[in-house]
């Protein structure tokens, strides 16, 4: 994980450094395309965390070097891990930069708004519409 607030330090505690916010921009980009962002889903619901790429690519309609491009886009990231057994390769998510980031986001007891917006929600009803 990039350097930058502790992950027990929220976003809205105190305001990000220069480098802190391109580090994490740099995180938030990786997982702001739609592929990756299940890929990092697909491979935390499997057990352990860790999965083939050969079942990384089956649930895709793409090639094997987008894939393999996306998973190293993950890996620069400091999202996923990775480790050649034999002829496959299986990545792991790294929990750590999980948790940290849901530490960033997390917003302190007492500033919640007052009706919390779901944005998994709002994202699903702006798509469908």
């Amino acid at each position: 994980m990039p350097p930058g607030p502790s992950c027990h330090t929220p976003l809205v505690a105190e305001p990000l450094t220069e480098l802190e916010a391109g580090a994490l921009a740099h995180v938030f980009k990786a997982l702001a395309d739609p592929v990756r962002l299940r890929l990092v889903s697909i491979m935390a619901s499997y057990e352990g965390g860790e999965a083939c790429v050969c079942d990384l690519t089956e649930p895709f309609d793409l090639t094997q070097p987008t894939i393999s491009h996306h998973l190293k886009v993950l890996r620069e990231a400091g999202l996923v891990t990775s480790e050649r057994r034999a002829t496959s390769v299986y990545y792991r998510v790294v929990p750590e930069a999980l948790a940290s980031l849901a530490g960033l986001l997390t917003v302190p007891a007492g500033r919640q708004a007052a009706d919390p917006v779901n944005p998994v929600n709002a994202a699903m009803k702006v798509v469908s519409a």
